[in-house]
């Protein structure tokens, strides 16, 4: 990794650009300043379209300004973090700013100006880098060291808002009358110029809004999802492929080749994938990955591609490593299929949100009766939620631009909601029997079992966005006998 640039000119107007400590060269001199500013091609893009989901964000933003008129409502992306010294963690806009822009350029702030009855929206950028300062090739942000930014004048092409340079933003909003709202926990600068005009009870609110309003999910956003699904599942096929070599080494082996196919067709993961053998199955965020993959066990898989519009896939399948089912793995294995079935049969529009939950449940704790590891009747076991030690989480959440999407919704109208057309979620029942659990038989202990598929309500009951993938215990056994070939 080449060294950051370590000097700069310094003028009397301006402030010197950041310098690197322990930077090789000393100083830049006034011919190389001066030779740096010229002999560049003219490089704006004059022949740019809409991005594809311009009319729907235009449309989202209409909802917020109609929801709080009068208002001056305030979005930003967030801001780089640093990993370590002088390098930084991969940069991922904040939902609420991209679900109303579309664009995911650190530093942007979409700003809401009231104007009569309604508002006038700006989004604020960084413009390209200054070529007379040296910023484009001093600069450790500068755009010879990290790329190329968008100028303003094709910012405003791509996502139909008029853009304005974002350093003149937090002057502008310390000198900003009348009441505003703020996204907080993105840009502390942005928010210290708020400081006294904003509360934090009225943020809430924004926050509330623009969460709920991505419940129902628009056809640009369910076919942004389709592609998510349809990408995870050539990574779960990518992964069936290569378990011999995953035998070899470890469970990084099988997040490292569902991370290939997320890069390569995505963004990125959605989340950190759960590559989870044997008895890490058991638990229910295992993302150290760091185990080994032994023929006999099974391997929980839960992953997602997330799209280059950050919208994610969220998908577990529970795979014999060796390709067919133990008596006990299948007996466990089916009794979550069945339950799965019964959840997914119960998303439906106008059904209560926890129905789904409420079936499955009903499934499983049926089978730890039959199976007496629980004390019946099952009525008595729901009631007091004795199931939970070995089911332990909810039967399935929000999908959407966040893998639990939705989250600041308020109770009523997420999960003590009402289902309706455009909603898309998870059904993901699971069984676990801990390594260490002695109240249940030896030959359960250590086996940990997860279906999850992504569902979206339709106007007549639900669509599995993922049923590429076989979830029946014989259907996985063949496809992944035909995945090996």
């Amino acid at each position: 990794m080449a060294e950051e640039p370590s000097d700069t000119p310094e003028t009397a107007e301006e402030e010197p650009i950041k310098q690197r400590k322990n930077g090789l060269y000393p100083g830049v001199s006034d011919e190389l300043a001066e030779n740096m500013k010229s002999g560049w091609a003219d490089t704006e893009l004059r022949d740019l379209r809409p991005i594809p989901q311009a009319a729907e964000t235009a449309a989202r933003r209409a909802a917020l300004s109609a929801r709080f008129p009068g208002e001056r409502l305030v979005i930003p992306a967030g801001n780089l973090k640093t990993r370590s010294n002088d390098t930084e963690y991969a940069f991922r806009a904040s939902v609420e700013y991209t679900y109303l822009t579309g664009n995911q350029t650190e530093d942007g702030v979409l700003v809401l100006e009231p104007k009569g009855e309604s508002h006038q929206a700006t989004i604020y950028l960084l413009p390209r880098s200054n070529r007379e300062n040296g910023e484009f090739w001093l600069d450790g942000q500068g755009e010879l060291w990290v790329g190329r930014r968008h100028s303003l004048t094709e910012a405003e092409k791509l996502y139909g808002i008029p853009a304005s340079d974002v350093r003149e933003l937090t002057g502008a909003l310390r000198e900003a009358t009348g009441p505003v709202r703020v996204v907080r926990g993105y840009d502390a600068g942005i928010e210290a110029a708020l400081t006294d005009k904003v509360t934090a009870e009225r943020d809430e609110e924004l926050r509330v809004f623009l969460s709920e309003a991505r419940l129902v999910k628009d056809e640009f956003e369910i076919g942004e999802l389709q592609k998510a699904v349809d990408s995870t599942v050539r990574g779960f096929e990518d992964v069936v492929k290569v378990l011999d070599k995953a035998e070899a080494t470890s469970e990084r082996y099988i997040e490292g080749t569902f991370f290939l196919r997320a890069r390569v067709e995505g963004n990125d993961v959605g989340y950190g994938t759960i590559a989870a053998a044997g008895p890490h199955a058991c638990t229910l965020h295992w993302v150290r990955n760091d185990g080994p993959v032994r023929s006999g066990d099974l391997l929980l898989l839960d992953a997602g591609v997330e799209t280059h519009t950050y919208y994610t896939a969220d998908v577990t399948r529970t795979l014999p490593v060796n390709g067919r089912f133990s008596e006990i793995q299948r007996k466990i294995y089916d009794a979550v299929f069945e339950a799965q079935e019964a959840g997914i049969a119960a998303v439906q529009p106008g059904a209560k949100y926890r129905d789904f939950h409420d079936a499955a449940q009903r499934v499983l704790a049926e089978k730890l009766v039959e199976w007496g590891l629980v004390e019946g009747p099952v009525e008595r076991v729901l009631e007091l939620g004795l199931q939970r030690r070995w089911t332990l989480h909810g039967t399935g959440h929000m999908l959407g631009m966040d893998v639990h999407d939705c989250a600041a919704a308020r109770t009523e109208t997420y999960v003590d909601g009402v289902l309706e057309p455009g909603m898309c979620l998870t059904v993901e029942p699971g069984l676990y029997f801990q390594a260490d659990d002695l109240t249940v038989p030896e030959e359960y202990r250590g086996i940990g079992v997860r279906i999850e598929d992504d569902i979206l309500v339709t106007e007549d009951g639900n669509r599995n966005l993922s049923a590429a993938l076989p979830r029946r215990s014989d259907e996985v056994e063949a496809w992944m006998a035909s995945v090996k070939g």
